[in-house]
């Protein structure tokens, strides 16, 4: 029905997002590098792993959820920005530990990295050029991705939080959905078929429709004669 198309909207996209998009290269960047750099055994590999895929599947179960629950959104939005700060962290300490450089924000190396980042969405891109990279490069190419992931999250959350104070949650659009629904087809839709005895009908069929008695006015009531 058209008048519903803004009621539980089921077309709700993740892939569109350019934050899912992105967290998605985030995730391929860190499979590679943890399963090349890292130890076999290393509980690392598992934990940088985990968190950029929770980082992503949690972004898409949010935007789903959302359908019909706002909170539990906002929730899953936010829990996908702390599992890629917590990867932040194990890029970082994967520098810091080895003596490798995490580039500073105006580090030439850095300014073409954002440049490239913002513009390269597409996960395929990265799985191919970090072959030629070096770990110190590819750990800062994810700290990059990640910040600018956690930029388009927050703003994400922001744009979530106004909608919620300017639509309301669910509650609110499935009572505004009904009394738009009754204020087109009237206060009870179609009237049902008489036959179905509602509205207080009975076996005999004195009482019409509406539990009114409908017996002619002009049509005399005997009384009731006392026993003798």
């Amino acid at each position: 029905m058209n008048e519903d198309k803004d009621f539980l909207r089921q077309d709700n996209n993740y892939r569109t997002l350019k934050a899912f998009q992105k967290a998605e290269c985030i995730y391929d960047v860190t499979f590679y590098f943890a399963n090349t750099f890292l130890k076999v055994g290393d509980r690392t590999i598992d934990q940088m792993v985990q968190a950029a895929r929770s980082g992503k599947q949690n972004l898409a179960e949010g935007n789903i959820d959302g359908i019909t629950s706002r909170e539990m959104e906002l929730k899953l939005t936010n829990v996908n920005r702390a599992s890629l700060h917590e990867l932040l962290l194990d890029y970082e300490d994967y520098l810091r530990v080895r003596g490798l450089e995490q580039w500073a924000y105006n580090d030439p190396r850095c300014v073409q990295t954002r440049a490239f980042c913002k513009t390269h969405l597409d996960s395929a891109v990265y799985r191919e050029k970090i072959k030629e990279r070096s770990d110190e490069t590819i750990a800062n190419i994810a700290i990059t991705l990640i910040h600018q992931c956690d930029v388009l999250i927050r703003g994400l959350i922001e744009w979530k939080k106004r909608d919620f104070l300017e639509k309301g949650g669910i509650k609110e659009e499935m009572y505004k959905a009904r009394k738009d629904w009754q204020k087109k087809n009237g206060a009870y839709g179609k009237i049902p078929y008489e036959g179905h005895g509602y509205h207080g009908s009975n076996r005999s069929g004195q009482y019409g429709f509406n539990g009114v008695n409908e017996q002619k006015p002009n049509q005399s009531t005997q009384p009731i004669k006392p026993n003798k």
